[in-house]
């Protein structure tokens, strides 16, 4: 008896609500992740001479379809974490649009870019009060936030831009008259050095040289304010306190509160930075993209977000990835249509031959055989034909964006109070 009980191994503790898991790939393999696809990348830019793939200026344009994306995301990411579902990032982008279009068009682009911000973060206050307060369902709050955001936005457009000095400066019912820009950065010496590397179109060297370039070149200073704020959401949720509490909110709010965390106010926090980081993507839209405001500039880029966050695991460094990809995938068929978006095609065709290798050495025979099959008919695809016809060049992201959904579905894990109403004391 006695060398039973020594034998049995402790049981083991129990982990605190929201704690970090273990799960995730070390740095190590996210490198030779990294540095297997800019391999991959370069050897289909040879094959198929398609030196647009990943040109300096392919690359600047993805970012710049990027952040507002990325940015949406990392506002689902704030709320989500928090247990509020936020399906009304669009609306709250929208109101970003407007309220950095209007006052950067009377003032200056920074007042401008603060004020998208405030109309981001009122309109994330809406969402919270209708969810957080009264308890309505998430999904019906966030489409009302979207269809209150559009209908307050066209009524103040017409009401602020049809007439008067607005009319004379450009204005009209559906945009504002332009906005002054916001500085750009470039790193002297180091981009015309790297454009000179690039143009001699080099095995891998050429490549390197011009994803460094665009990423140097004429770099928005909301880009670089992203690129801290995944940082700073990523130290903040995940390295401190308040994250812990605040991820606590979203995973088991009853154990929270049973700890001495006020879930309201954790909660109404997250969702009003919710609403701040996607009105923050409305206003690059309107101060940098276009340098004014315009109706139905956002085109479902909150709900692209939200797609991008749920590839990334409901994490900053996935969804920057989810992020990149799409904004790559819509810049390569806006810049360079159907023969370069052929050329992708085979750089499809080997990531599906090693998913369908992968899938069977972890013995799931059906999701390889399938893969093996995608990759064989869109080999079939690239070799009977010269260049992807033009109405399917359109939907490249959104097929993108189906495709890695669809193949990473399995290994998500959403916060496990997510969407859930939640009362004050229900646990007791």
């Amino acid at each position: 008896m006695t060398a039973t009980m020594t034998d049995t191994p402790p049981p083991a503790a129990p982990k605190a609500p929201g704690a970090p898991q273990r799960s995730g790939r070390s740095l190590g393999q996210v490198l030779m992740i990294v540095a297997g696809a800019l391999l991959l990348l370069a050897a289909v830019r040879m094959i198929t001479d398609s030196n647009q793939l990943d040109s300096s200026g392919q690359v600047a344009a993805a970012l710049g379809l990027a952040v507002p994306i990325g940015l949406a995301g990392l506002a689902g990411l704030w709320s989500e974490r928090a247990g509020v579902v936020n399906i009304g990032l669009e609306g709250m982008m929208i109101l970003g649009t407007f309220g950095a279009g209007w006052v950067g068009w009377q003032s200056s682009p920074w007042l401008g870019l603060l004020c998208g911000i405030g109309f981001g973060v009122l309109g994330g206050l809406v969402h919270a009060v209708a969810t957080i307060t009264f308890g309505v369902d998430h999904i019906v709050s966030g489409v009302a936030v979207n269809l209150l955001a559009l209908g307050a936005t066209q009524y103040l457009a017409k009401l602020f831009f049809a007439d008067g000095s607005a009319a004379q400066e450009g204005g009209n019912p559906k945009q504002s008259p332009p906005a002054d820009s916001l500085p750009d950065i470039t790193v002297p010496g180091l981009s015309d050095g790297l454009a000179s590397i690039e143009k001699h179109h080099w095995f891998l060297v050429s490549d390197l040289a011009g994803i460094v370039g665009g990423l140097v070149t004429n770099l928005s200073v909301i880009t670089i304010v992203a690129v801290l704020l995944f940082v700073g959401s990523w130290w903040l949720l995940w390295r401190t306190p308040f994250g812990l509490r605040l991820r606590s909110c979203g995973e088991n709010p009853v154990a929270a509160e049973s700890l001495g965390v006020n879930v309201y106010q954790y909660k109404y926090a997250a969702v009003a930075v919710s609403g701040g980081l996607a009105g923050l993507g409305g206003a690059f839209l309107a101060l940098v993209t276009s340098h004014t405001y315009l109706e139905g500039q956002t085109a479902g880029r909150g709900y692209i977000g939200l797609a991008a966050m749920i590839f990334g695991n409901w994490r900053p460094g996935g969804l920057a990835m989810g992020a990149g990809l799409f904004g790559y995938s819509d810049a390569l068929q806006l810049r360079n249509g159907g023969v370069t978006v052929h050329a992708l095609l085979l750089l499809l065709v080997v990531l599906l031959a090693l998913l369908a290798g992968w899938k069977l050495y972890k013995k799931a025979v059906v999701q390889g055989v399938v893969s093996a099959v995608m990759a064989v008919l869109v080999l079939v695809w690239y070799l009977l034909t010269d260049e992807v016809p033009s109405d399917f060049v359109g939907a490249t992201p959104y097929v993108v964006t189906l495709l890695v959904l669809s193949l990473s579905a399995q290994r998500l894990r959403m916060p496990k109070a997510d969407g859930m109403r939640y009362r004050k004391g229900q646990g007791k």
